[in-house]
């Protein structure tokens, strides 16, 4: 019984590609809140973070971006069929965030032991280049496989970041001018903002435009929306109903609370705005 309950919620859907289903995603949402909670933990009581001086600042968050972008990408070797056999399934969500932690855990340490031996002299420049370097490497293997395969678009490589960038100019201007929010200009609000953007910029086109493949909607709340609105365009005013109020939440309480806990939250809305929309844009540029 447990285990008919466990394939049918969690692990058919990762192995057929079957959308979210509401059972799985309030599951991923609480693992979710315990890996952030863990996090905060880690980072507030460890001495070997304080001994080789790294703390969660926003110097760190930016510094982490190319991982989340990582993750995008590297999802898209298993979209592709580029990795056959169980191993697919460690870089499907949510095995994914998994390894991503431990690599990100692995660069964190190496970046650490490296620096308190003189070999480097910034730690966050060292872990950022890693990262860049990483995102490197998988996009090279991806356009790789695209040319092979035939698909490139480079039309759909620059309508979807314009679309995302157009509509984060939009938000900020109105948050900026119109609420005089004057913290938005703050890096990390503006890659927040343009992650969700970008999210709602790839499902819009992708669901609507795509001249070739029929995307679907995976999130629960995303596709019911879809479906009783008629239009995937529903994903912007469905991000700007949650990023308005977050936004303001999380500057009204930052001087309030402990700083690296809510550097740690606005990672994960970061995260789950931008990985999402990394990936869907390069599924849809190699037609996968």
């Amino acid at each position: 019984m447990i285990s008919d309950f466990i394939y049918k919620y969690y692990i058919d859907p990762v192995k057929y590609g079957e959308p979210y289903n509401i059972v799985e995603t309030l599951t991923y949402a609480i693992i979710l809140i315990i890996g952030v909670y863990l996090l905060y933990r880690w980072f507030s009581n460890s001495t070997w973070l304080s001994e080789h001086g790294i703390k969660l600042d926003s110097g760190f968050i930016l510094a982490t971006i190319p991982y989340v972008v990582l993750g995008g990408v590297l999802r898209v070797i298993q979209d592709a069929g580029m990795v056959t056999g169980d191993w697919q399934y460690l870089i499907v969500t949510p095995p994914i965030y998994f390894v991503l932690f431990f690599f990100v855990l692995g660069m964190i340490f190496l970046g650490g032991v490296l620096k308190k031996n003189g070999l480097i002299k910034n730690f966050l420049t060292f872990y950022a280049f890693i990262g860049c370097i990483a995102v490197f490497v998988i996009s090279l293997i991806l356009l790789s496989w695209g040319m092979v395969h035939g698909h490139v678009d480079l039309f759909i490589l620059s309508v979807i970041p314009l679309m995302a960038i157009t509509s984060t100019v939009l938000v900020w201007a109105c948050m900026r001018y119109i609420l005089k929010w004057e913290y938005v200009s703050d890096p990390l609000f503006l890659v927040l903002i343009f992650g969700q953007m970008l999210d709602a910029s790839a499902t819009s086109y992708g669901l609507t435009f795509h001249p070739a493949v029929h995307y679907i909607e995976q999130h629960v709340v995303g596709s019911n929306l879809i479906e009783m609105t008629g239009t995937a365009f529903i994903m912007y005013p469905l991000k700007l109903v949650v990023l308005f109020p977050a936004i303001y939440i999380m500057q009204l309480y930052r001087k309030e609370a402990n700083p690296t806990f809510w550097h740690l939250v606005l990672l994960a809305m970061i995260v789950v705005g931008l990985a999402p929309g990394v990936r869907d844009m390069i599924r849809m540029v190699l037609y996968v």
